[in-house]
């Protein structure tokens, strides 16, 4: 196997993990391809960390500056239509980790709150590595490719789908040192990112919140079952 191989199998197959997988083990025939701005699993600046994982991507598109993935890192994570406590909470969770590089997913909400705070960020993509997703989010993606890093498993213009995202979010968990959890709903996004860090067995921080704050409940629970809560002092000058 050599890389330009992985990369023609991941540009014929749009980047799905399953059928390059396939193709790796059959020894398939392919059109020989190139990308620019690729790294593969074989090459040095892959990252250590995603070794880890049970499906580590076999190329990675990017970009931006590739010496982020060699920093110290933490996960920012959360709803996409936060509470206003959680949007506070997150900028000054930020503020303070103002010498670690933030890796979030590119979402409306936390996400987009925790790149745009902070001073080093790598947001991880869910569609192609040219595909802007969500729209909203032009600038910071524009911000982010120029000034931090961009990453995605998905080559140029392979649009969102839905199951994209939650495998995606292996990548948040397994890069972060730390796993902030700001606001989190039982059947969300979120909460795949939260299993994928427990199975790498990541230090996993949690936003308590006020018993009666309806919306801050599946925080709680995490912290009932044993999460971290985050202290004051994570957030605080």
């Amino acid at each position: 196997m050599n890389r330009e191989l992985l990369i023609s199998y991941s540009l014929c197959y749009s980047g799905n993990y399953q059928r390059i997988l396939n193709a790796i083990r059959e020894n398939e025939n392919v059109p020989e391809r190139y990308a620019e701005n690729a790294i593969t699993i074989l090459d040095d600046e892959y990252p250590d960390k995603l070794k880890d994982l049970k499906y580590p991507p076999f190329v990675l598109y990017y970009k931006g500056d590739l010496n982020l993935l060699h920093t110290d890192m933490i996960a920012v994570v959360g709803s996409r239509d936060p509470c206003s406590y959680a949007l506070e909470a997150t900028k000054a969770l930020i503020r303070v980790n103002h010498d670690k590089t933030i890796v979030s997913g590119m979402a409306k909400g936390i996400d987009a709150c925790s790149h745009s705070y902070a001073s080093r960020t790598i947001g991880i993509l869910g569609c192609g590595i040219d595909y802007i997703y969500p729209k909203c989010n032009r600038e910071l993606f524009y911000r982010t490719e120029k000034e931090g890093l961009l990453i995605s498993e998905y080559p140029s213009e392979v649009k969102p789908i839905a199951y994209h995202f939650p495998f995606r979010n292996r990548l948040i968990a397994a890069l972060s040192d730390k796993v902030y959890i700001m606001q989190s709903d039982l059947k969300s996004g979120t909460m795949t990112t939260v299993n994928a860090a427990l199975e790498l067995g990541k230090d996993i921080r949690v936003l308590p919140y006020d018993i009666f704050h309806i919306r801050g409940r599946n925080n709680n629970n995490l912290i009932y079952e044993g999460a971290q809560p985050i202290r004051y002092e994570e957030i605080a000058f």
